[in-house]
């Protein structure tokens, strides 16, 4: 358990091959959702809630500046967000030299109904993808494009991505009101690393992160500052190391 800030700035620069994090959304402003079919206040904790226009952005500048700083020239990273938040993220991105190679869109089947009926349903996340590496730059990015066109068929996939929400199987440690499938962050990783290559993410919430790149031979690096959410990363990421294992061993 640790604050990003001061974890970041412990780490070695150019030392990560990849970044996939969901940074908190500042969402958390007195509005509501629909939760099991009823009305519930969108209150997901201090840390998610917006201090303003001015102090959002220069959080996120802040980070992912730390993140710029520890991505070795070839390496990519992975932002996921909504409205409230992916606007700042992708001109912050721009602003601090990262070229955004694609804007993902993340499709749920089966979104929370919109109660108010004064605006479309909420149906779509978005995910920016994007190298430190200048176009033309002999520092090539990973981008599996062939195992990618496999999964889709044959044929090249799209940036528009279907996937259910987190079922009961990955929720068993216990919850956590942000968490992504692992289907979605499985693929990013299979799309942009290799085997062997260090994953991070300065915002682990329950560890999906950790799990996705564990389960894919990757190796991994995590963050995460409320004790609670700690204890379910923990959790889960010790069930996966351990299976990692066992399945190297047969």
């Amino acid at each position: 358990m640790a604050d990003q800030r001061n974890w970041l700035a412990s780490l070695p620069a150019e030392s990560v091959d990849c970044i996939w994090t969901d940074p908190p959304y500042f969402l958390s402003n007195g509005g509501t959702t629909c939760v099991a079919g009823r009305r519930a206040a969108v209150d997901k904790g201090g840390w998610d809630r917006s201090a303003g226009t001015d102090a959002d952005d220069a959080f996120n500048l802040d980070w992912l500046a730390s993140c710029r700083r520890l991505l070795k020239p070839t390496g990519t990273i992975w932002v996921s967000g909504t409205l409230h938040v992916y606007l700042s993220v992708g001109m912050t991105l721009r602003r601090l030299g990262f070229r955004i190679l694609n804007d993902i869109v993340w499709e749920k089947p089966n979104p929370p109904p919109n109660l108010g009926c004064r605006c479309f349903t909420h149906a779509t996340e978005m995910l920016f993808w994007a190298t430190r590496s200048a176009r033309g730059s002999s520092d090539r990015y990973t981008f599996n494009y062939a195992e990618m066109r496999s999964e889709n068929g044959d044929r090249q996939m799209k940036n528009v991505w279907r996937f259910a929400a987190p079922g009961a199987a990955e929720k068993r440690h216990g919850r956590h009101p942000t968490q992504k499938p692992l289907a979605l962050i499985e693929r990013c990783l299979r799309a942009s690393t290799l085997p062997d290559d260090l994953v991070l993410d300065p915002f682990a919430g329950s560890g999906s992160t950790g799990v996705a790149a564990l389960r894919l031979g990757r190796r991994f690096l995590g963050c995460e500052i409320d004790p609670g959410y700690a204890r379910i990363a923990a959790q889960r990421l010790q069930e996966a190391t351990s299976r990692a294992a066992t399945a190297r061993s047969r």
